[in-house]
């Protein structure tokens, strides 16, 4: 909505009462922390944002703020408070603020002292658009209104679009790592052992991880470039990355496929989030994101599985058992839009978190979950259907009747599933995506 100078006057007086009330009331040094946004347009949920950033990051801070007051206008979000701290100190940290990332560029943080002296920048912040001393340019209007909202919005955009990649990266490392130190996990390497596993340990987890870590924010750069195709080709272009990736982690781990199916359904996941990415508010839904990849995904994993059945033989160990038991291992969870992860596993981990349960101790109630919910290719691969069917009720018997399973129990079947061979590879890979769904709905601004 766009407002009138008559409303920027009225709310900048509105203001400026409050600050002489809040100075009344405690004798304090002020901070009064607003938005810089050009153009008759102050608010938006991109504006919103960018002022959320400006407030997590005072939090980093730990200012001792107090009586705050947070409001949100047409005339744009506002926040006042006083401090308990010196003013030029105080002073000092918000420029800081506005310097240190490019949207702070739009920051507008007074600090006002107790005696209703308004502190000021030693140095004058650059234009815009030519960069120049900013207020020569407004005084001499050299450039058009339109030119400086845009170069506002680009500012924003492209800091966010920084932001949510790098974001992205770091979320899907930590929630690789999260699955590897979930502990204890029946089959699997963990902390205590390396499972039913022979050619990997930690350590080679661990140089996966880091090697894919670049990998997730350019799935997601794929669906945001991609975002007006087809979610076909979306697919198709991660699909090429998914390859390059799955050398790079052989490459780190000297040949062991410690992340394929990670790579297959995390890389989708990312790119999913990139097509339904705006700067003012990414999209956090998992159920939106699922959907996503079921559209992205379908017609493809379908023409895979067409053409397994043309041929009659499978290549691959889950073409096979695909052609023999219907098994239709991680490309069928995606195109049906990741049902074990929203119906089964990712309510389990959030409930337990919040209900204030370790990373670890939730992640192995939602493995026990997937691996009870069946259909693991990789524990029939390794054990036959007959066993990966009594494993998969043995997970479901620990969790009769409890949120939480006895570790000890599930130490016991740690050790009776090595000495069946069996691992639950896939659904390790969908307790990754629900640590990095979990994290990514959480995360802020």
């Amino acid at each position: 909505m766009d407002v009138s100078l008559r409303q920027v006057l009225e709310a900048r007086d509105a203001r400026a009462a409050r600050q002489q009330a809040l100075l009344s009331e405690y004798g304090r040094p002020l901070l009064s922390f607003c938005m810089n946004i050009p153009g008759p347009v102050k608010d938006s949920p991109l504006i919103r944002r960018a002022f959320r950033s400006g407030l997590a990051a005072m939090k980093t801070r730990r200012l001792p703020l107090f009586a705050c007051d947070e409001r949100h206008a047409v005339t744009g979000p506002e926040f006042l408070c006083a401090a308990d701290m010196d003013a030029e100190a105080l002073k000092e940290i918000c420029l800081a603020l506005e310097d240190e990332a490019p949207v702070g560029r739009l920051f507008d943080m007074d600090v006002i002292d107790r005696n209703g002296r308004k502190l000021s920048r030693s140095d004058e912040r650059p234009c815009l658009i030519c960069g120049a001393p900013g207020r020569a340019c407004a005084s001499r209007r050299l450039h058009p209104a339109e030119e400086l909202q845009a170069a506002a919005r680009r500012l924003m955009e492209g800091h966010f679009l920084r932001h949510d990649r790098d974001a992205i990266e770091a979320l899907a490392t930590q929630a690789l790592t999260d699955e590897v130190e979930t502990t204890p996990k029946p089959g699997l390497v963990d902390l205590r052992n390396n499972g039913s596993h022979q050619d990997m340990d930690r350590d080679s987890f661990y140089a996966s991880i880091r090697s894919l870590r670049p990998f997730w924010g350019r799935c997601f750069s794929v669906g945001v470039s991609t975002a007006g195709l087809s979610p076909g080709e979306s697919f198709r272009l991660l699909r090429q990355e998914g390859l390059v990736a799955e050398r790079t982690m052989l490459a780190a781990t000297g040949g062991v496929n410690t992340h394929k199916g990670a790579i297959f359904l995390l890389g989708a996941v990312c790119g999913a989030i990139g097509r339904l990415w705006s700067a003012g508010a990414p999209c956090r839904d998992a159920q939106r994101i699922a959907a996503e990849c079921s559209a992205m995904s379908r017609a493809a994993v379908e023409a895979d599985f067409a053409a397994i059945r043309k041929v009659g033989q499978g290549r691959s160990s889950g073409e096979r058992l695909y052609l023999e038991f219907g098994l239709r291992g991680a490309r069928g969870e995606l195109a049906d839009g990741l049902p074990s992860v929203l119906d089964c596993a990712l309510p389990i981990l959030s409930a337990l978190l919040s209900a204030g349960e370790s990373r670890s101790d939730a992640g192995v109630a939602a493995l026990l979950h997937l691996i009870a919910r069946g259909g693991d290719t990789n524990m029939v691969r390794r054990g036959g259907p007959e066993n990966a069917r009594l494993a998969a009720e043995e997970a479901a018997a620990l969790l009769a009747g409890r949120a939480m399973p006895e570790l000890s129990a599930v130490e016991a079947l740690d050790l009776s599933y090595i000495q069946r061979n069996l691992s639950p590879g896939g659904s390790a890979d969908l307790l990754s995506l629900c640590f990095f769904l979990h994290d990514w709905e959480q995360t802020e601004p």
